[in-house]
């Protein structure tokens, strides 16, 4: 597998029909979902691939002598206002605006161009006729719109689209901008925590994201384990929080990892925008914008390495950043691991369960088997997989989930497989599974 092949971003538009995929070549892949069919019915729900495109290249800096990769970090959906799609998508350094749209016809019939589009002698013109519109083959238009750049000095991490659905931020390691669609030569800095000496420096943005229905309101991320939800309405510059969430550290527990742990990889507003969803190393956790002081739920992932912690930081394993995935009504989160293994919490019956995203299960409605890790020196059963024989080189990083069904998108560091119900499609990608899962059948031990 080609390092430029690994999914980067796994994002669906707000219908569910379509799913993009960002990789580390700076391509995008976009995926339509198969109407049902009379005569295959499970073929319902397959995604295959709508379109592809080369979003970035690689840049190379002169005045800092640095180069830009060309890999997608983030790519947004815009809420749908015509026929056409629109999505951001965005590197280290610059975000741009795609529009995708389809075309089943073509103009003939033009009084100045031949049918191959040269430009015809004018005396040889001798008399007009009106061009018509002919059928043709569907084809899959993806032009640029916008090109937005030149506004951040750190890597972009986090993109995240208004809902007034006309301006959108983006946030990388010190600052946040506002943005709107349709300027792409300023921007306005609305958070910017760079201290006036670098060495002073405490804290970066790990990740920010509007509240999904008040347009003032937007919340980020810090590698301290801190969320700072701020309202635009208060002061241009968002430098003072309104509120701060934040667990108190058990002095207790503190080790030499404890800051690297608790660093945020990944916040999510619920659907209702009432709950955050945060995503640490070992722990998913559920914060209620009503209250401040510590989380509301707290779900232990991998809590079995914590045991491990100096092996995986020697091999760089445990700066890996995980994203997290609500469901359609904000009932269960989900997350990955390692082994390609993912979580999935339901947050009112408390049950968790752990499955494998493996070629093994990639068979048309197979039933996805629990998994269980074995602590080392616990007892261990039947299936269970021992702590020891986990492989910390197949990690699921990337998910995202379907806004209406029980389908998600899960990003694995192998082959880019898009599937239905672990229906095989293969491409010479990297992996890529859409599970239908039943959730009301997860069955696992209860947390807490």
């Amino acid at each position: 597998m080609f390092p430029a092949d690994i999914i980067s971003t796994v994002e669906f538009n707000h219908t569910g029909e379509l799913l993009a995929t960002g990789d580390k070549g700076g391509r995008v892949v976009i995926f339509q979902r198969e109407p049902e069919s009379q005569t295959e019915p499970f073929s319902q729900g397959e995604y295959n691939v709508y379109s592809t495109f080369q979003s970035h290249e690689p840049e190379f800096d002169y005045l800092k002598s640095l180069e830009i990769e060309e890999k997608i970090n983030k790519i947004r959906w815009l809420p749908q206002q015509n026929a056409a799609h629109f999505l951001l998508s965005t590197n280290d350094k610059t975000i741009k605006l795609w529009k995708v749209s389809e075309r089943d016809k073509r103009p003939e019939g033009y009084n100045l161009k031949d049918e191959e589009g040269r430009i015809k002698d004018i005396s040889t013109v001798t008399s007009l006729q009106v061009p018509v519109l002919k059928p043709m083959d569907l084809m899959v238009e993806v032009t640029p719109r916008r090109v937005f750049a030149n506004a951040h000095t750190y890597h972009i991490n986090s993109i995240s689209v208004n809902s007034d659905y006309e301006t959108y931020m983006s946030a990388d390691d010190l600052r946040i901008n506002l943005w709107h669609l349709d300027i792409t030569d300023r921007s306005f800095n609305i958070v910017d925590i760079k201290p006036a000496n670098m060495e002073d420096l405490t804290e970066v943005i790990t990740a920010a994201e509007f509240h999904p229905h008040h347009c003032n309101l937007f919340v980020y991320s810090s590698s301290k384990g801190t969320l700072r939800l701020c309202d635009m309405r208060e002061a241009a510059l968002c430098d003072k929080h309104s509120k701060l969430f934040e667990e108190p550290e058990d002095p207790s527990a503190r080790s030499f990892f404890s800051e690297i742990i608790s660093s945020v990889s990944d916040v999510k507003f619920s659907h209702s925008g009432r709950y955050l969803l945060t995503r640490d190393y070992l722990t998913a956790k559920v914060w209620d914008l009503n209250m401040e002081s510590k989380p509301l739920e707290t779900y232990q992932v991998h809590d079995y390495l914590r045991s491990k912690l100096c092996s995986l930081y020697e091999n760089d394993c445990i700066f890996d950043k995980f994203e997290c995935a609500w469901n359609g009504s904000d009932s269960v989160i989900m997350t990955g691991a390692y082994n390609n293994f993912f979580r999935m919490f339901d947050r009112n019956t408390k049950r968790d369960v752990t499955l494998e995203a493996s070629r093994e299960s990639s068979k048309p409605r197979a039933v996805l088997k629990p998994r269980r890790v074995c602590a080392a020196g616990g007892k261990r059963r039947k299936d269970d997989i021992s702590v020891d024989s986990l492989d910390f080189t197949k990690k699921i990083l990337h998910t995202a989930w379907h806004p209406n069904e029980n389908i998600i998108a899960i990003a694995r560091c192998l082959k880019r497989i898009p599937t239905h119900t672990i229906r095989t499609h293969t491409q010479r990608f990297t992996s890529l599974l859409h599970l239908l899962l039943s959730l009301p059948e997860l069955k696992g031990p209860r947390q807490g």
